[in-house]
């Protein structure tokens, strides 16, 4: 028999896709990204266009959206509008009186610290009072309060939190050797907190034991190397 059909022709072509077995099973879906899952890659850039989408076209304005945007928007260093999204949360009647801590931290980190003392005091007794302790303490440092400061330390524990926040303010008051041993007693207790070692490096760089720092610093960056 002879074959009338050029090997191009639409004929030949649809006796060819007859020949392969069509597919079994349903096809596998697709999962939409969630904020979730841009905020465990620290992809906050992704998270805040994925919050911002849902928002515009989703009409998504409740509180858990919200709360993810000004998470995401303060470790992204967009501390404005992180401070606007918890303005727009303490609009709500019952809001949760933290958020007035949350607005603090981006005060703080904008340097505008007599604000942040004020909005640190409108948070009340129903607030977490650790954050608060340590907000005040650092935040008595920058005002030169130094009686608040005693204070403030004498309420600190001795949870990973607070060691840090003493050996933060012990490195702002040139005390580097106290900061060092915080950091390398933690480092001791958690063995997967390795961006201690860029804090111990720092330190021993302002001691000016430059060789050594640039040891410490090695190993964070062979575990951190996009860092």
């Amino acid at each position: 028999c002879i074959n009338m059909f050029r090997p191009g022709s639409a004929v030949k072509r649809k006796q060819q896709q007859a020949k392969v077995a069509a597919p079994t099973g349903k096809p596998k879906e697709e999962k939409l990204p969630e904020a979730k899952d841009f905020l465990k890659d620290r992809d906050y850039t992704g998270a805040i266009t994925l919050l911002e989408c849902d928002r515009k076209y989703a009409n998504k304005h409740d509180i858990k959206t919200l709360m993810t945007m000004a998470y995401a928007c303060f470790h992204n260093g967009d501390y404005k509008k992180a401070i606007d999204t918890y303005d727009e949360l303490m609009r709500n009647h019952d809001y949760d009186r933290n958020l007035h801590l949350y607005k603090a931290c981006c005060l703080y980190a904008e340097c505008r610290f007599k604000e942040a003392k004020k909005e640190c005091e409108k948070a009340g007794d129903s607030c977490d009072g650790s954050l608060y302790i340590r907000l005040m303490f650092q935040l008595s440092h920058k005002l030169g309060e130094e009686t608040a400061i005693m204070n403030f330390h004498q309420q600190l524990t001795s949870s990973v939190e607070d060691e840090l926040c003493i050996a933060a303010l012990h490195y702002l008051r040139n005390h580097y050797e106290e900061a060092t041993e915080i950091y390398k007693k933690l480092l001791l207790e958690n063995r997967d907190f390795h961006a201690l070692n860029a804090y111990v490096a720092l330190c021993y760089y302002k001691l000016d034991y430059y060789d050594v720092s640039l040891e410490i610093l090695a190993v964070y960056l062979g575990i951190n190397p996009n860092s």
